[in-house]
């Protein structure tokens, strides 16, 4: 039987995953509302995590990540995120598009770095800390491709592992695009992926790919 977890703790955690994702300040009773606790609970936890620079208020007394999530972020696999940094800003400049390195954490793909074009008119914003199922989005198969097929594959993940990239439309963002491929891990299986999202229907899917394709090889090559 395992053990009984820390309900605490468990709601500390919600609470940085939901800022994370929010990419902003958020109020009060959006957080209680999303534990399902009482405002008192919320803003008990809330102190605790601002006493750690974890989260921050603003002058509106809303909620936002803090700045010690950064000292905590930067020892996630730093080394890989480190040698990911100049790949992805290669991509940005060729591409004018959001590249970021995913991760996968048990069932689901965890973005940890992304880089931005800054001379675009517009561009789409995928914050570290954003995460979805393994099993959808372009990020997410493609950290499935280097696993052994099996008779309940979606074709879309089929036909990634035939491209070596994987593509997808909506699946994480409604209306976004992605290209993804894995980055090769000394076991075989994948240490994450390179990826960039875009919402140009345009654009030119197989250059796009094998650049990514590309990019994920280069990281991998600069780890061994």
């Amino acid at each position: 039987m395992d053990a009984p977890h820390s309900q605490t703790l468990d709601r500390g955690v919600r609470i940085l995953e939901h800022l994370a994702v929010a990419g902003g300040a958020v109020p009060i009773t959006e957080i209680g509302e999303v534990l399902g606790v009482h405002r008192s609970i919320t803003y008990r936890l809330l102190r605790t995590l601002e006493d750690h620079q974890l989260v921050e208020r603003d002058q509106q007394g809303h909620y936002r990540l803090g700045l010690g999530m950064a000292v905590l972020a930067r020892g996630v696999r730093s080394d890989l995120q480190t040698a990911a940094l100049p790949r992805l800003n290669a991509l940005v400049a060729a591409w004018g598009m959001t590249a970021f390195l995913v991760v996968r954490a048990g069932a689901e793909a965890v973005t940890v770095v992304s880089v931005e074009p800054q001379d675009t008119a517009a561009h789409v914003t995928y914050r570290p800390g954003t995460r979805h199922p393994v099993d959808r989005g372009a990020p997410g198969l493609a950290l499935l491709i280097p696993e052994p097929p099996s008779p309940g594959d979606r074709e879309e993940l089929r036909e990634a592992r035939r491209v070596g990239w994987a593509v997808s439309h909506g699946e994480v963002i409604r209306g976004f695009r992605s290209i993804a491929a894995p980055v090769p891990g000394p076991g075989g299986g994948a240490r994450g992926a390179v990826a960039v999202v875009y919402v140009d229907d345009g654009a030119d899917v197989e250059r796009i790919g094998k650049s990514v394709a590309d990019a994920a090889q280069s990281l991998a090559a600069s780890l061994r």
